[in-house]
């Protein structure tokens, strides 16, 4: 991690995300003979080519037809991959799948379940030899943000310095912190703060898994949110409906004992539930208040 991270604020914040509300319709599906699969990069990239590459001969093999994955430069980009057909199923967020939703008619196939649950929350780390034990002791100080339209690696976060009455929705974060950074990811984030490059970081509550053992020591957190739906996994709207169906069972067959072991390599969970739209309600209305979508 480098301190050519990209830096930015809320403006950057809501261009990305309302980009999406500008683009037009997605394209009609073409005859399905590959299935294409975009991965968000919340953690290295190099290593989820080799996890999509063990992933991808899975499903090709459950499903009868070829599959293709890559990563995503960021969350947005996974979004606009549904809009124009150049991704079937994506992995990504609760925030981005509500754009999705809402702007390109995605649609949610399932959640992922993380130490028994499909929730789980933001948190805001720090060193822990740095003196801040607080949201307050931030103020002027540096803080790396995961993505501009990640829940818990920005918007929850962000939120938590709201409820503390220290900004206000709709403010630039720049007003409070000195200075705001968007790293590309959980991991990335988590390891500026490990490596002393920023003195914040807002991330999932497992970013801390992506450290290494001498890096978990030098961080700890003060603050999390409430409750956010997990990652969940994501088609486009117009995805032939046995084409969803068959990818469902293959992926929920990852639950079974005798599959358990490739979970690994989609992120890690401990399995995947069935969900719908209604789970994500509350993401909706913050993703409102915040202005990311508009009636």
């Amino acid at each position: 991690m480098s301190r050519r991270m990209l830096k930015g604020g809320l403006v950057l914040a809501m261009t990305l995300a309302l980009c999406v509300a500008r683009l037009p319709g997605h394209a009609s599906a073409a005859p399905q003979d590959t299935l294409t699969l975009a991965f968000i990069p919340q953690e290295n990239p190099e290593k989820l080519l080799d996890d999509i590459s063990v992933i991808s001969d899975y499903l090709a093999e459950e499903m009868g037809m070829a599959v293709d994955g890559y990563v995503t430069l960021d969350h947005a980009a996974a979004v606009e991959a549904l809009r124009q057909g150049t991704a079937d199923v994506s992995f990504m967020g609760a925030l981005p799948y509500v754009l999705a939703h809402h702007h390109v008619d995605a649609q949610v196939v399932l959640a992922e379940v993380y130490r028994g649950s499909a929730m789980y929350k933001a948190r805001v780390f720090v060193r822990r030899d740095s003196g801040i034990s607080g949201l307050t002791d931030l103020r002027g100080k540096s803080i790396a943000f995961a993505d501009p339209i990640s829940e818990s690696g920005y918007l929850y976060p962000l939120d938590l310095f709201a409820d503390a009455g220290l900004m206000t929705p709709g403010d630039d974060p720049q007003s409070f912190f000195g200075s705001v950074y968007f790293a590309g990811g959980y991991q990335q984030a988590i390891q500026a703060v490990a490596n002393g490059y920023v003195d914040a970081a807002g991330a999932s509550q497992f970013a801390d898994l992506l450290l290494t053992p001498e890096q978990l020591l030098e961080v700890t957190w003060i603050a999390e949110s409430g409750l956010i739906p997990s990652h969940a996994v994501i088609a486009r709207g117009d995805l032939a409906p046995p084409v969803v169906a068959a990818f469902k069972r293959a992926m929920l067959q990852l639950n079974d004992d005798d599959y358990h072991h490739l979970l690994q390599y989609v992120y890690g969970p401990d399995g995947y539930v069935e969900v719908d739209h209604a789970a994500f309600a509350d993401v909706e209305a913050l993703a409102r208040e915040y202005g990311y979508l508009q009636d």
